[in-house]
């Protein structure tokens, strides 16, 4: 039974299908992971009692997942990279060009979204450097066993820049409206919002896997 006083983070590690809970109220289990519901619930204005129930309820509904928390390391650097790392590669980019499309083709539209497709590939660009990062200094050391205080700088580095990542998705969100295409949208300009909404949930349980499994355990010398 998921209680208040525990840890975003550890609520996302022990019950996956939480995760969908946070994504569906804009919690953040990722940057964010270490507050426990009940602040994290405080600081949304919601109800963390409710929430609790939900995340039961939706758990009652799911499958079991792989359990990383207790898996190799060096599997779960092989999966971020082969699952999220090379998801990115392929679906940013053709966001990148479905975004300049609907700014071009709606110019002058009140509810377009001007600036996003510059948004998204500064996004980009700092993706780019953080996954290049990851692959050529973090993740071969954790392989090659570092732990402890040999990781602790460069997981700190990673973590902040977490959390500009997940300020880049604060604002596309509010630049899209939370995603919501309007009732004029043509088939690219909904897709595009859909790709949006997908891109935001992949990064969170991305960010998640990194901060509050693959970091926290290298750190602590798993």
């Amino acid at each position: 039974m998921t209680t208040t006083t525990q840890t975003l983070g550890d609520i996302a590690n022990t019950i996956p299908a939480a995760k969908r809970v946070f994504l569906r109220h804009q919690l953040d289990f990722c940057c964010g992971g270490k507050r426990t519901l009940e602040s994290a619930c405080s600081r949304a204005g919601l109800d963390a009692d409710a929430i609790a129930r939900e995340i039961d309820d939706t758990a009652g509904r799911g499958g079991v997942p792989k359990s990383w928390h207790i898996r190799p390391l060096e599997e779960l650097t092989a999966h971020i990279q082969s699952h999220y790392h090379q998801a990115l590669r392929h679906d940013v980019p053709a966001l990148i060009q479905a975004a300049i499309r609907v700014e071009h083709v709606h110019a002058g539209k009140a509810n377009v979204p001007v600036g996003l497709a510059e948004m998204l590939a500064r996004f980009w660009d700092e993706m780019l450097d953080h996954m290049d990062k990851e692959e050529t200094i973090l993740f071969p050391m954790i392989r090659r066993g570092a732990r402890g205080e040999s990781v602790f700088m460069p997981v700190r580095v990673m973590e902040r820049e977490h959390e500009q990542h997940g300020e880049s998705l604060a604002r596309l969100r509010q630049l899209t409206g939370n995603y919501e295409p309007p009732a004029n949208a043509c088939a690219t300009w909904r897709a595009l919002y859909e790709g949006l909404a997908t891109l935001q949930a992949e990064l969170m349980d991305h960010i998640h896997l990194e901060n509050n499994v693959l970091f926290l355990r290298a750190v602590r010398g798993d």
